[in-house]
């Protein structure tokens, strides 16, 4: 690349997202010459980005690692759409888990993704691989597939168009079957999950529509295979997320798209 466009703004900002959307949950620091190979960017261009990020508190220094600064949880605790769902969820999350006894899930679709807004993990349920502020394939999740169904069909052919890759031993991955399974769950509102996203996982989903009927976010039921009642998880999701739907007014900022 020529030394011009390594200055425009663009780059240099699509650069340094790339840097940062390089660390993972399970990251505590990350040296220079591991974000270069994540990101495959030159180790000389990784060391010049990285000092402006931790002059800016976007990243800190640990030794000779790095990891996630201050400054990138302001701005997490700002962000409009994840802390005003979660305000008005929080309560109707928690009432499920209560009535399941299970995790229960929020999550919004971003592109071809889903992002978990919120998390209330189950008493006694296995560790799921979820996490808050974490992201899955759509596809390969019951929140996503409930979110997927009622969607513009431009973003299931982003979807289409990146492949359908195993991430569980049952991940659905052919275009009719995924498509047949979201008729399915446009028509009743439920999507559901076994060894999708991971093997032993069990979930079922409900799409959270506003009053005007837009997509705003999914809410799930999560646990293990043989442990989870689907039967009577069903339903308590499904109220669940109409009721969270009622409360939110019609073209909501918080809706998708």
């Amino acid at each position: 690349m020529r030394t011009a466009e390594w200055n425009t703004s663009s780059s240099v900002l699509e650069r340094a997202a790339l840097i940062l959307g390089a660390f993972r949950a399970e990251d505590d620091t990350v040296g220079v010459s591991e974000l270069a190979r994540r990101t495959g960017l030159a180790k000389s261009t990784v060391s010049r980005l990285s000092s402006e990020l931790v002059r800016l508190q976007f990243l800190e220094r640990h030794g000779s690692s790095l990891r996630l600064g201050l400054a990138l949880f302001e701005l997490g605790q700002l962000a409009a759409t994840p802390k005003d769902l979660r305000r008005r969820a929080i309560g109707i999350m928690a009432d499920l888990r209560n009535a399941t006894g299970h995790t229960v899930h929020l999550a919004v679709l971003d592109r071809v993704e889903v992002v978990y807004i919120e998390i209330l993990r189950g008493r006694g349920t296995p560790k799921l691989p979820s996490r808050v502020g974490g992201r899955m394939p759509a596809y390969a999740t019951a929140v996503g597939k409930a979110m997927l169904a009622f969607s513009p069909p431009a973003t299931l052919a982003e979807v289409l168009a990146q492949g359908l890759a195993r991430v569980g031993p049952n991940t659905i991955t052919d275009e009719e079957s995924l498509r047949n399974e979201l008729k399915t769950v446009a028509a009743a509102g439920l999507a559901y999950e076994e060894s999708e996203s991971a093997t032993g996982s069990s979930c079922v989903a409900s799409p959270v529509l506003d009053s005007g009927g837009s997509l705003v976010a999914s809410l799930s039921v999560s646990g293990s295979v043989g442990h989870l009642d689907i039967d009577r998880a069903a339903p308590a999701v499904r109220t669940a997320a109409l009721f969270l739907g009622r409360q939110l007014p019609r073209n909501s900022a918080l809706a998708q798209g």
